[in-house]
C-alpha cells in the first residue's frame, strides 16, 4: 500500500486529533451535565469539541496538499469531492424536510458526520472504478 510521509504525517495527526476530540467531548459533556457551565465560558467549552474535527479537515487539506504522488492525489481528491457533494445532497434535503415538517430536527455538526461517510463512499467507488479499469 501507498505510504507517503504526508499520508504518515495524515494519519498520525488524525490519531492525535480523534483523542483529542474523545477526551474533549466526553469531558464537556460530564461537565455540562454535572456543573452546567454559564455565560462566555458555556460557549467556549460548546465550541471545544469541534476543534479536533476542524483539525481533521485541515490536517486532510493539508494531505492533498502534500501527497507527492499525482494519481493517489487526484483518486483523492475525487474522494472528496464525492464527499462533499453527498453531503452537501444530504444536507439540503434533509434541511428542505426538516422546514415542511417532514423530518425531525438534526444537527448541524451531523453535516461532518456525513461528509466522512461520504469521504468513505468516495473511496468506495474509486475502488470500483479501479477495479473496472475506469481509471
Amino acid at each position: 500500500m501507498h505510504k507517503s510521509p504526508a499520508l504518515r504525517r495524515y494519519n498520525a495527526t488524525v490519531l492525535g486529533l480523534s483523542l483529542a476530540y474523545m477526551g474533549t467531548l466526553f469531558g464537556v459533556v460530564s461537565l455540562f451535565r454535572s456543573h452546567p457551565p454559564t455565560g462566555p465560558l458555556a460557549y467556549l467549552l460548546g465550541v471545544l469539541p469541534a476543534l479536533p474535527l476542524l483539525g481533521v479537515f485541515l490536517a486532510w487539506g493539508r494531505y492533498l496538499r502534500d501527497e507527492p504522488d499525482e494519481y493517489i492525489r487526484t483518486m483523492n481528491v475525487r474522494q472528496t469531492l464525492i464527499a462533499t457533494v453527498f453531503m452537501l445532497c444530504a444536507t439540503t434535503i434533509w434541511g428542505f424536510l426538516e422546514s415542511f415538517g417532514l423530518a425531525p430536527h438534526v444537527p448541524a455538526y451531523s453535516a461532518g458526520v456525513l461528509w466522512f461517510a461520504g469521504l468513505m463512499l468516495g473511496g468506495c467507488i474509486n475502488i470500483a472504478a479501479v477495479r473496472a479499469g475506469a481509471v
